[in-house]
């Protein structure tokens, strides 16, 4: 009879478990239920060195090319270098305030070893997260091609800019774009998306899943990039060609250039930086929310880790590639006289063949009446013929 009785009590037992853990996964919050990211605590999978190493390279870069910058703005006297100037300072600002916060995190991780499935219950924490690493993922693509924007205007409407273009407003520009990525962090607070804790448990991210708001956020996040990244591609090549068509044009002598060179050169390599870091996170994730693949987290991990180091990069295209230091380099470097059409005649004269149809036909015609002109000689100045006797 007693065994009856407790076989009996474990029967009634039963139940009474099945509904509580069933209560405890229903009531499992997003962020750390089981989707198509799927969530491994493992926090020997990563070394503490290699991310306290990899932040503070980060950080002291910004911190580098930030005092640079601010040296530069006091002694700057061209309009149009303090716009772009101030658009590096924005930028610079960004990818630190982007390695502080979420170098912090991982750090933190690897030294306390904590488990935010048991610390974070509400995702509070992994929200931040989330919305950290989705701002400052943006921000750096989409400052990169306003200040494409910015120089494509100052380089083919230079009057236009000078007008319009001020301090004050290329700063709300910077804020606005703060603002933009700021609000598209913040959607999966509102349902639209969701963010998720990603292996080995330091970091949380978008959720790639099949549900129709995670795919739309997902690509929402990519195409943003990659549009930005477009833009900045398509402007920046329109602007190299018209400055070297004005570089290479009659009055490319009477006007200095080689501030705008030196812009030009600092933005295609931010480009480039951007592309080359990027791209393979933005492709992978919108190719995953459109196929419906499984995802695998080994990907998203070595992405991610690729498109860090635009943070770390940046910094240095400023503190390197500017005139005192190319100078120093190559001491007979002059970017007003575009030296590099120098040191390859060839190319210039190739240059200046597929130039002169837009820009010598008018002065052409001009030169040819001007050199007319100055075949004949005045009547007034001729002598008379004195008469034969």
């Amino acid at each position: 009879m007693r065994s009856l009785s407790l076989v009996l009590s474990e029967r009634s037992e039963t139940p009474n478990q099945l509904i509580t853990m069933n209560d405890t996964n229903s009531n499992t919050p997003v962020c750390y239920s089981n989707t198509s990211t799927p969530y491994k605590y493992d926090p020997n999978m990563g070394k503490v060195y290699y991310s306290a190493t990899f932040s503070t390279l980060g950080l002291t870069s910004n911190l580098i090319a930030f005092i640079v910058l601010i040296k530069s703005c006091k002694r700057v006297q061209s309009h149009s270098r303090s716009f772009f100037l101030i658009f590096l300072g924005g930028l610079v600002v960004t990818d630190f305030m982007g390695l502080l916060v979420t170098g912090t995190v991982v750090v933190s991780f690897y030294i306390t070893r904590v488990d935010w499935t048991h610390k974070d219950p509400t995702c509070h924490f992994c929200n931040f997260m989330g919305m950290s690493m989705v701002f400052y993922g943006l921000c750096p693509l989409l400052l990169s091609a306003t200040m494409a924007v910015e120089r494509f205007i100052g380089i083919n409407h230079p009057f236009a800019r000078s007008n319009s273009m001020s301090k004050g407003r290329t700063v709300s520009m910077v804020l606005m774009v703060w603002f933009v990525a700021g609000c598209i962090s913040l959607l999966p607070l509102t349902g639209f998306g969701s963010y998720h804790i990603q292996t080995p448990g330091s970091w949380c991210f978008l959720n790639v899943s099949p549900e129709r708001n995670d795919v739309a956020f997902s690509l929402l996040f990519s195409l943003v990039g990659l549009i930005s990244i477009t833009v900045s591609f398509l402007l920046n090549t329109v602007s190299v060609v018209t400055l070297i068509k004005v570089c290479c044009g009659p009055d490319r002598i009477q006007r200095r250039r080689d501030h705008e060179v030196e812009m030009m050169v600092q933005l295609i390599l931010i480009m480039l930086i951007a592309t080359i870091c990027w791209c393979p996170l933005l492709v992978f994730i919108a190719q995953t929310a459109l196929s419906g693949s499984p995802f695998k987290v080994r990907y998203l991990l070595l992405w991610i880790r690729f498109a860090t180091w635009n943070q770390i990069l940046d910094p240095w295209v400023y503190i390197l590639f500017r005139r005192s230091v190319l100078k120093r380099v190559h001491p007979r470097l002059d970017l007003s006289e575009t030296s590099i059409m120098n040191l390859y005649p060839s190319f210039r004269g190739t240059i200046r063949r597929f130039t002169q149809a837009s820009l010598g036909s008018n002065f052409g015609s001009e030169g040819m009446g001007v050199t007319e002109k100055t075949n004949v000689t005045p009547r007034s100045t001729l002598k008379p013929t004195p008469p034969s006797p």
